[in-house]
């Protein structure tokens, strides 16, 4: 079979659980080396040791992506031991609101703003720095959401966090695309991960509800997320630039 990442440097971010962590090992499952950065030191490293217990190559460290000199270090320490970064995955994200706007106060913004927003401009900043400085370019992914090509009730200031990752991906798309450098996103519908399973927590009853959403059914898996970030990173998708792919299982088709 035809490892499409083969030969290649990939950076993942939140790669402790979910959505990174099932892309990090995708990602070592196509022949990319990885290094699979978490803010939980202890997941980032389970997810490296199994990807290495497969016979892949991968190493796990903490990162904060709220702070540059975090970020900085995570990307330098990353072209260290792999000699370069073909990949970067930016998926870190939080979802914290469980209310209305009108009960929003300024420690929830800040905090969305700085881990959602913050978080990818400076991947971006640092990860473009590198990528620019070498040649063969490279394709960086960033994790929207659905939230982020529609109003989300509720959740006012998680959407505007991701409309400003897609704003980020697009501009920067457009300022790299010349240069080599591909910039995505993926838009996620719900997806089963640990997110979701905190908010059935708090409302068991909107698990059937969460389904109903989504056309297909269902709620998504963290694999298919995944496997549409795995294409972006690919040269199966070397014509794709500035997009913001969907997978929602037509959650924003209705």
């Amino acid at each position: 079979m035809t490892q499409r990442l083969s030969g290649r440097a990939a950076l993942v971010t939140g790669g402790g659980a979910g959505i990174g962590r099932a892309t990090a090992l995708a990602f070592a499952r196509e022949g990319a080396r990885v290094c699979v950065a978490d803010i939980d030191a202890a997941a980032a490293a389970a997810t490296a040791d199994e990807i290495t217990a497969g016979g892949g190559e991968a190493f796990g460290l903490a990162a904060d992506v709220r702070h540059g000199d975090q970020v900085s270090r995570m990307v330098a320490e990353a072209v260290a031991r792999f000699g370069r970064l073909d990949i970067a995955f930016n998926n870190a994200g939080i979802e914290i609101e469980t209310g209305p706007l009108v009960r929003s106060d300024d420690e929830i913004y800040q905090h969305l703003m700085d881990v959602n927003v913050k978080g990818v401009w400076l991947c971006m900043k640092h990860e473009l720095a590198h990528m620019l400085d070498r040649p063969g370019g490279g394709a960086i992914i960033n994790t929207a959401s659905v939230a982020g090509l529609v109003g989300a009730p509720g959740r006012a200031l998680y959407a505007a966090s991701k409309h400003a990752v897609l704003g980020m991906t697009k501009s920067a798309a457009v300022e790299n695309g010349r240069k080599g450098i591909r910039i995505n996103a993926v838009c996620p519908g719900v997806i089963r991960t640990e997110m979701m399973a905190r908010a059935v927590e708090r409302r068991p009853d909107h698990e059937p509800l969460m389904a109903a959403m989504h056309p297909i059914g269902r709620v998504g898996e963290a694999e298919e997320i995944a496997n549409a970030v795995v294409f972006l990173a690919s040269d199966d998708a070397a014509f794709v630039l500035g997009h913001a792919l969907t997978v929602d299982g037509g959650m924003t088709v209705i």
